[in-house]
Formats: structure tokens, sequence, C-alpha cells
């Protein structure tokens, strides 16, 4: 039988109007979201769902803490319904952004009830309007973190979106599923590995959180902030540290000037063990494209590196 002659024109065309209408319904129903960089975003996007479209100011590969926003990027904050940061002092230029936007909407901090670390012997770094203060703002270094982070935003969506909170709620429950078997995952991969050994070299002060969570000892030439300089006295100390308790992993981080490690590598005779994600994802083809990606590299590269593999 012809096709046509089971569904006349007008038939058709009546079907055709109604999946444009409802897709029409679906496109208005979006909400428009930023996130101040990528690793947010990502938290964002599980969450959200289709039913979000994300827009990251300081995208894969970036470093948020010497960004500077450009008009077109105050533009698209001045038209979100709803704009997450991270807090804990990490985004100093957003204050100003949202100024400058002259944004109204949702403003959501995913830190708001975290504990942060505060850090002894960063005194106040103020770099360029990047104020850290002693406080460690990567608070996402900690799957545990990440899960309240993630029911601030579910949160923020419900209350950008009232009609779509049932979704996200459902997301966020599922994701901090996720969340839980990686920390699990995390420790276990740590477990065979003796507290005296998990000693690790990276170019900024960026894994407080991880360090605490899993017990692994962080050592930097730089503070908190990548802006923060490293004293030829602080890398001098660092470098005498590094050969007397014959430290073995030295790494560099994505979004940090590699020169500084490559010389303390030099000094030491310590080769470079390769890249870690700390304050950005890699992009979409790399290694680290989402949260769950970064935290499961990092760990496996560590890892291997402490054991001197």
């Amino acid at each position: 039988m012809n096709p046509a002659t089971r569904f006349p024109r007008r038939t058709f065309i009546a079907f055709a109007t109604l999946a444009l209408t409802a897709l029409s319904a679906q496109a208005q129903a979006s909400i428009q979201a930023v996130a101040s960089f990528s690793i947010l975003g990502d938290l964002v996007r599980q969450v959200g769902g289709d039913r979000v479209q994300v827009n990251v100011l300081v995208g894969p590969g970036s470093d948020a803490h010497v960004f500077q926003p450009t008009p077109a990027q105050a533009r698209l904050v001045g038209q979100a319904q709803v704009v997450f940061s991270n807090g804990l002092g990490f985004e100093g230029w957003m204050s100003r952004l949202l100024k400058t936007a002259g944004y109204k909407g949702q403003q959501v901090v995913v830190s708001q009830g975290i504990q942060p670390i505060q850090e002894a012997g960063h005194k106040g770094h103020k770099h360029g309007g990047h104020d850290h203060g002693e406080t460690d703002p990567h608070a996402w270094q900690s799957v545990g973190n990440a899960k309240v982070f993630v029911k601030n935003i579910a949160q923020g969506l419900c209350r950008a979106d009232a009609a779509g909170c049932e979704v996200y709620e459902r997301n966020a429950k599922a994701y901090v599923a996720k969340l839980e078997a990686l920390d699990s995952e995390i420790r276990a991969a740590w477990a065979p590995i003796p507290a005296a050994q998990r000693k690790v070299i990276t170019s900024h002060d960026a894994f407080g959180y991880y360090a605490r969570d899993f017990s692994v000892k962080f050592l930097a030439p730089q503070g908190v902030s990548t802006e923060s300089e490293a004293s030829p006295k602080g890398v001098a100390r660092l470098v005498r540290q590094i050969k007397q308790e014959q430290i073995k992993a030295l790494f560099v981080e994505s979004i940090s000037d590699p020169r500084l490690i490559a010389q303390i590598g030099r000094e030491t005779g310590v080769k470079p063990s390769g890249e870690l994600f700390s304050d950005s994802l890699s992009a979409a083809d790399g290694a680290a494209p989402t949260y769950i990606d970064m935290m499961r590299f990092n760990t496996r590269v560590l890892t291997t590196a402490v054991r001197g593999e």
C-alpha cells in the first residue's frame, strides 16, 4: 500500500506541527546557565541534563586564576538565568563581572556549606585582584566536596526552574552515586601504598583537599594561586627536601608553566612524571574531559609515580 494513502497529507502536517511545537516548547524551557570554569561546568551539565544550556567562562586548558572576562562574556552572563561559581576566593573577578553585566538573576556559590582548608604558610596572597587569603579554594579536589557542589547545583537549578526540579534532583542523586563509587575507587588505588611513600611535588598548591582525603603529602613551589611567585629560597628548600626524602613523583599541572618544575627536576635528578589536571579539565578528546575522568586520571598517574614505576 502506498504510504500516502495511509497517512493523508493533512494528517502528516498535523503531526509535524505538533512535533515542531513540542521541540519549540522544549527549547524555550531550556535554562541558560553560566559556570565559572570547566570543572564546575561539567558538574552543572551532569545535574542539568538536556534541560540546561551551560556556558563556561574559563574553558578547558585555561587558568581561572589569571582570567580576564571579555565584553562578550559579560553579555553572556547578563543573559543567563543562573550563574554558578566556586567561591572561596577562587574567582576574584566574579563580582566585577556580575556588576559589569548588570546581572540580576540567580547566583549560586557551589562551595556553600564546605569547611575550607586554611593554608598555613601562604599569608594572604593577593595578585591582580585575585585574593585567596589563607583559604584553599580548590575544594573540588575532594570527591566528598563535589557531592556538596552537586547538591547546591540542584538546589540552584530548582530555584531557577521549579518545573524541572524533579529532573534535577533525580540527576543529582544518580551522579552522587557515581561520585561515591569514584571515592571508593580512589581509596582502593592508594591503599597498597605505604603512607611514608605518598609524597608528590606539583606546580602550585592545588591538591590540599585530595591530600587530606587520601593521605597524600603534596609539596609545591607556588602557593594556592598560580599568580603567586615561587621564591628562590623556597625552591632551594624544596630541592633539599626532595633529595632528603627521595621523593620520586614530580608533576607539572596542565594550566602551569612547566619551566619551574623542569628546573627542579634538573636540580634534583628527578624526571618529571607527566601532567596533572588541577584547576581545569582537558579538551573533549583529552585525558580528562569530565570531573570523574580527571580524578581517575590524576589518581592513576599519581599512584604510578609514587611507586616509582
